[in-house]
């Protein structure tokens, strides 16, 4: 029986957590050209490619899919033997890897990780970037978990875990108002101005169909991609915002804003987005398994 090079599938393991040859290389100290040896015995040894190219990066296939589960448990049971024989015993800290949407809620975030904060035994590696981007380090496993506010779905390339662990209604925010004076919906939308979320939000898709079926002409004073920004906005302009209320959690509390109106039909949902894999780190079932008011941070 033929024995696997374990050499080689280190150089491969390095590779399909880069998605980049470039990088990986340059991690590694060796050469391109070295590298692309390395890996290439170990699709002969193999019999199956590895990877396809995708522009400059490298996209694995199915069987590569598969040897990178492998090598992820192969290469952290090394990990674990080296410091239990080094050390006399089992590491008991636990690593967890989230990464975010770059313009998802900072609030809904830092609620999504609470339960983990107070904990000594557990190191948080928290990114944010597109969701294209987080989907690919998902794919190889560089993270365990990936925040949005859109759904993905699987196909037979894709085996994502879509879930969907909370949702709230959007609302219209601004200062507070003379004497109390109550937010006229839908008639007053033309009259103020707005601070909407960007045009590929579907927030902001839902919202521009329900101002076309009440025939309204808004003046969009800003259109913000980034939630942080947008809760700035709402803070300082003066102008009446488009948000979920868990972006402007401490505002509303602090009484800063207001909550002029819930905008009928409109909601924002939270997705966990995960992958298949052998081993799913343990502390993902515990987040993952509480009740939408704890994760929005508006538990009691």
């Amino acid at each position: 029986m033929a024995r696997l090079n374990y050499h080689h599938l280190h150089y491969f393991w390095a590779v399909a957590r880069e998605g980049h040859l470039t990088r990986a290389a340059a991690h590694l100290h060796v050469s391109q050209s070295a590298l692309s040896t390395q890996i290439k015995r170990l699709e002969d040894e193999l019999g199956q490619a590895l990877f396809t190219r995708s522009g400059r990066t490298l996209q694995l296939t199915e069987a590569g899919r598969l040897a990178l589960s492998y090598a992820e448990d192969i290469f952290t049971s090394g990990n674990e033997l080296v410091a239990l024989l080094r050390d006399g015993v089992r590491q008991h800290r636990q690593v967890l890897r989230i990464g975010a949407v770059a313009t998802l809620s900072r609030n809904f975030q830092e609620n999504f990780i609470k339960p983990l904060l107070s904990r000594n035994d557990i190191e948080l590696v928290l990114q944010s970037g597109n969701l294209e981007d987080l989907l690919a380090r998902l794919r190889v496993h560089t993270l365990d978990l990936v925040l949005s506010n859109r759904r993905v779905h699987a196909d037979a390339d894709h085996p994502w875990r879509s879930r969907s662990i909370a949702r709230q209604p959007v609302s219209l925010v601004g200062k507070p108002r003379p004497k109390r004076r109550a937010f006229r919906f839908p008639e007053e939308l033309a009259e103020v101005p707005l601070l909407l979320p960007g045009r590929d939000s579907d927030v902001r898709a839902r919202f521009d169909l329900l101002c076309e079926q009440h025939g309204l002409r808004c003046h969009v004073l800003a259109e913000v991609d980034d939630m942080a920004m947008l809760r700035l906005l709402a803070r300082d302009s003066g102008a009446v915002a488009l948000v979920p209320t868990v972006v402007v959690r401490d505002e509303l509390q602090s009484r800063q804003l207001v909550e002029y109106c819930v905008v009928p039909d409109l909601v924002e949902t939270f997705y966990a987005i995960t992958v298949k894999r052998h081993f799913a780190p343990p502390l993902l079932k515990a987040l993952l398994g509480r009740d939408q008011a704890d994760v929005l941070g508006m538990e009691g």
